[in-house]
């Protein structure tokens, strides 16, 4: 049973020591078709691998690509390749970043055994691209990897950002006007800036972040997951005592669900091969990463989940204004927390639906709300509670820990908008793990709270009206037609906007 590669980020190395899932049917597509490509993927997505296997492919190592797609049809003639990752870079001041970057280049120059004529480090650049088509009578290859990494690392210091984002537009603007020297330019990032920032240097690269072509080129698919971790699916199984349909089911609903075009999905690879490390279902992707800095975030702009998810935004929204004035659902988009679940189509125009892509996000995403937004700390021991009421089937028990959390926030946060408890006790219920949605559609119309486990419960939260009325919503449009053959319950409540909580609530089951 081959290895699993987790933190691999070096081709050679993960091709010859462990899993490799084939995507250099991608990578021959843009090789073939165009000269200049931008990238922009959530962290740990498999960006760094994809350039380390372009840089592979460009060096004319044909043999550590036997058994993949391209093997057969690649010319595997070797280029110059200038390969950089921005994010090795010391990134603490600006001064610092241009030391650290100047040191990059000029290990470039050294290699080659070339000598700079320029301390300016665009020029620099630019003289290092121009020198080794000249010295190799090859046009030279770019890989940069993370290209944005220094402005997001000051995102809270606008005018440090500003800085960067000056001396980057400068830098990259090499990679246009040296376009007859250049044979392929692949880059990276988590964000794309505006055309008025970074980009308006980069208008010539054809930014395929959104293009469905390339929608499942970085992620695993399910049938890339069956079909690569055959023995891995097999033994935790057998370990965790549940049937492989069973778990698979359960992968997909903790870490499939990141979608790039609307329509197909993908697992983020780092949580699945965590899991198959550790054999638990825990939050491995996001807790790797800034739980702090996303705290600091949502308690800066007091961002709810209905503020996120209320309305679908266009392909134009992504490129509109800089990443730190952004909508948060942009920012949030983009940095993976969100993502597309459907399209909507209005005449020609195309819209994305935005929601969490999975439980893993779902839940962790919702912690940080709950303690950002509203003080709520003991965020673990509302997990704890909920679910084993979920599991006991004691709806009361849970409606009592909603009020209960609901009580210890402050009065003045609480507005009096059924969309505002809408919000807050879905983020309560999201915020313990469980399989539950907001809004789900039926066709007949849309219920407020679905909670999807072994058993359904379907909420209708009403405000200073009536539980009956709420649950009476819920029967007259049938919001349980599509969960027949499950054993179903149905509450209603009703929110006293004067007492800020639940006064009354109903529950039958179906």
């Amino acid at each position: 049973m081959k290895k699993l590669p987790i933190g691999v980020q070096d081709f050679k190395e993960l091709i010859t020591n462990y899993i490799y899932i084939d995507k250099t049917k991608y990578l021959y597509e843009l090789i073939t078709s165009g000269k200049f490509y931008f990238l922009s993927r959530p962290r740990r997505f498999g960006k760094s691998l994809t350039v380390s296997t372009l840089y592979y492919l460009f060096k004319g190592e044909k043999e550590l690509f036997k058994g993949t797609y391209i093997y057969d049809k690649w010319e595997f003639k070797e280029y110059p390749v200038i390969k950089i990752d921005m994010s090795d870079n010391t990134l603490t001041t600006y001064e610092e970043f241009i030391e650290s970057l100047k040191d990059k280049i000029n290990k470039i120059y050294k290699e080659e055994g070339i000598t700079p004529t320029t301390k300016d480090l665009p020029t620099m650049f630019g003289n290092i691209i121009e020198d080794l088509n000249k010295k190799n009578k090859e046009r030279t290859v770019i890989l940069i990897d993370e290209y944005e990494s220094p402005i997001l690392e000051h995102l809270n210091n606008k005018e440090e950002a500003e800085k960067i984002r000056r001396f980057l537009r400068e830098f990259y603007k090499k990679i246009k006007s040296k376009d007859e020297y250049i044979k392929f330019v692949f880059m990276t990032g988590i964000t794309k800036f505006t055309k008025t920032g970074v980009f308006s240097a980069l208008n010539n690269l054809n930014d395929i972040s959104l293009d469905k072509t390339y929608a499942q080129m970085l992620g695993y698919t399910q049938e890339e997951l069956e079909s690569n971790f055959k023995e891995h699916i097999k033994e935790t199984a057998v370990e965790m005592k549940m049937e492989e349909k069973e778990l698979l089911k359960n992968l997909k609903m903790y870490y499939n669900g990141f979608s790039f075009d609307g329509e197909s999905s993908v697992y983020n690879p780092f949580s699945i091969l965590k899991f198959f490390k550790k054999r638990e279902f825990e939050n491995y992707w996001f807790e790797s990463g800034s739980p702090s800095f996303l705290y600091e975030y949502i308690k800066g702009k007091k961002i709810r989940y209905e503020d996120l998810v209320k309305y679908p935004v266009s392909e134009l929204d992504f490129s509109t204004r800089e990443i730190e004035e952004a909508n948060a659902s942009i920012f949030f988009t983009q940095a993976g927390y969100l993502t597309f679940k459907g399209i909507k189509r209005l005449g020609l125009r195309k819209k994305y639906i935005l929601d969490y892509p999975n439980i893993e996000v779902k839940n962790s995403f919702s912690k940080i709300i709950l303690e950002a937004n509203y003080g709520i700390r003991e965020t673990e021991q509302i997990e704890t509670t909920i679910y084993e009421r979920i599991y006991e089937k004691d709806i009361e028990g849970i409606i009592k820990e909603i009020k209960r959390i609901i009580s210890a926030i402050p009065y003045n946060l609480h507005k009096k908008e059924e969309s505002y408890y809408h919000s807050l006790i879905y983020t309560i219920l999201a915020s313990a793990g469980l399989n539950v949605t907001a809004e789900e559609l039926t066709n007949l119309g849309r219920s407020d709270i679905v909670i999807e486990e072994d058993v359904i419960y379907i909420m209708e939260i009403k405000i200073d009206k009536s539980a009956e009325k709420a649950l009476n919503q819920i029967k007259e449009m049938k919001y349980y037609e599509k969960y027949k053959g499950k054993e179903i319950y149905i509450i209603g409540i009703n929110i006293n906007s004067e007492k800020r909580n639940i006064d009354e609530y109903k529950i039958e089951k179906i």
